[in-house]
């Protein structure tokens, strides 16, 4: 009789059932989107975060560069060359230095590993390799300069006897045989190979795939360093923005050619819980004292641009937004069902004289209400999936602007790299365009069927509400 009554019901309300459905279903679809599209913000920023050191990192380890003291200077970069007094030779020197950080002794990485809550952790140097090709005169030329920020600067530099060229680029020195940590894994091999593990000490390298182009090398080349010849293994390609180094050597190589042996600059850091990382920083900083920790949420706080704003506005504004408006939809389900159950008090009152107990009549309307709200739930559903597709289709572009300037996270952010010259400096920050998705998970849609049903038992409660407190005496009322 239940089931009989509901159909027949619902079939000849189609309209009224329609108008409360179609109230459940807006708010629910912008549930939806609202938080497909803040699903999609967080991976925009986590591909930002990994594009910052690394794939799986947590957290880095530095030390940062110490002023100098007061009366002191820092001293410039020198070069020294054969060319005797009125002699004319066509040289070339490099000079490799320490790039971005202090630098840590090796062990720090041990030290690092050792901590309770660190599942790994893998030290990298950061050099900067300054080249200086020309005819030379004089035996000595001072400060040649550095290029720009991120590698590949110089000019044409002429006077005092000479005539030369500046080039400047980066290099990282990484762990061949733990490669799973680091800047390297923003970057996939794009030709060639990687290094492989028993490679420790081999003159080998791996280029960015845009400083190669402009250098004009290949798998199969070979780029020389200090007299040293590196034949060329490998050309990564950056998933996303500038790649993390111009130049990747195993770290053993890099730390002799920068006379930094048994030093890094980075100590990259994997957590063995995701809800420990901040519990791991306070112990690094704490064991292990004159290091920065720098975990992904302080780079996190240095993103901005329209990804940061518009991830603000999807979590801020859209979610409350969102509420509200399923909020609103709630109420106006429960107020047209209780007042759908007023224009009916002619047909409860008859049935209450027939012998329908109030119970009987609240499951009725009860049951009809949820029924409104599956359906509501089901177009709600539709209309999110939809706009979440239509947001993937067309995928915006958003800006990610990564904290630039000279600071502790700033320069965590380029790994080491990215930012000054010799000891450290400024930058400007860094740009990247990322592609907007909306992806809707199960718990999304789990979500949704769950505010459907409180949708329907919403209503439900008005209507039954109002129908528990007709009396047979109000259908007498009606009828007259």
């Amino acid at each position: 009789m239940f089931f009989t009554y509901l159909r027949r019901e619902l079939r000849r309300r189609r309209k009224a059932a329609f108008v409360v459905a179609s109230g459940l279903a807006l708010g629910i679809a912008l549930v939806i989107v609202v938080t497909s599209v803040s699903s999609g913000m967080s991976r925009a920023q986590d591909k930002v975060l990994e594009s910052l050191y690394g794939l799986g990192t947590d957290m880095t380890v530095t030390k940062a560069v110490e002023p100098p003291e007061e009366g002191q200077t820092t001293r410039r970069p020198r070069f020294e060359f054969d060319a005797g007094e009125g002699d004319e030779a066509q040289q070339s020197r490099d000079l490799v230095t320490v790039q971005g950080f202090q630098s840590l002794d090796a062990s720090t990485v041990d030290d690092v590993a050792g901590q309770d809550g660190v599942a790994d952790a893998v030290g990298g140097l950061g050099i900067r390799v300054m080249k200086v090709d020309g005819e030379f005169r004089r035996g000595q030329v001072e400060n040649p300069g550095q290029g720009g920020p991120g590698g590949g600067g110089g000019g044409a530099v002429r006077g005092g006897g000479a005539a030369f060229d500046v080039d400047s680029y980066t290099a990282y020195g990484t762990d061949v045989a733990r490669q799973d940590l680091g800047p390297l894994t923003t970057s996939k091999i794009t030709s060639g190979r990687t290094f492989d593990e028993d490679e420790t000490d081999a003159a080998v390298a791996v280029l960015d795939s845009a400083w190669a182009a402009g250098k004009d090398l290949a798998v199969g080349g070979t780029l020389t360093v200090s007299g040293t010849e590196f034949e060329v293994i490998g050309i990564a390609t950056a998933d996303s923005g500038d790649a993390a180094a111009d130049v990747y050597l195993p770290l053993a190589r890099a730390q002799a050619l920068a006379d930094a042996e048994a030093e890094v600059t980075t100590v990259y850091v994997k957590a063995t819980d995701s809800q420990r990382i901040e519990d791991v920083k306070e112990a690094i900083g704490k064991n292990i004292p004159g290091t920065t920790v720098t975990t992904s949420a302080d780079l996190a706080a240095t993103v901005s641009g329209s990804l940061a704003t518009a991830s603000d506005l999807a979590s801020g504004v859209g979610t409350w937004l969102s509420y509200l408006v399923l909020g609103a939809a709630f109420l106006v389900a429960g107020l047209l069902t209780s007042s759908a159950v007023s224009r009916r008090v002619r047909e409860f009152g008859t049935l209450k004289a027939l012998g329908w107990r109030s119970g009987r009549v609240t499951r009725q309307v009860a049951g009809e209400a949820l029924v409104n709200g599956l359906v509501g739930g089901a177009l709600g559903i539709a209309l999110g999936l939809a706009g979440a597709w239509l947001i993937t289709a067309l995928s915006p572009t958003l800006t990610a602007e990564l904290g630039g300037g000279g600071g502790a996270v700033g320069n965590a952010a380029r790994g080491g790299m990215r930012f000054g010259g010799p000891g450290g400096g400024g930058g400007s920050p860094q740009t990247l365009d990322i592609a907007l998705t909306a992806p809707v998970s199960l718990a999304t849609i789990g979500l949704a069927v769950a505010l459907a049903v409180a949708g329907g038992l919403v209503a439900g409660g008005f209507g039954g509400w109002r129908a528990s407190r007709l009396r047979p005496a109000d259908a007498l009322r009606r009828v007259e």
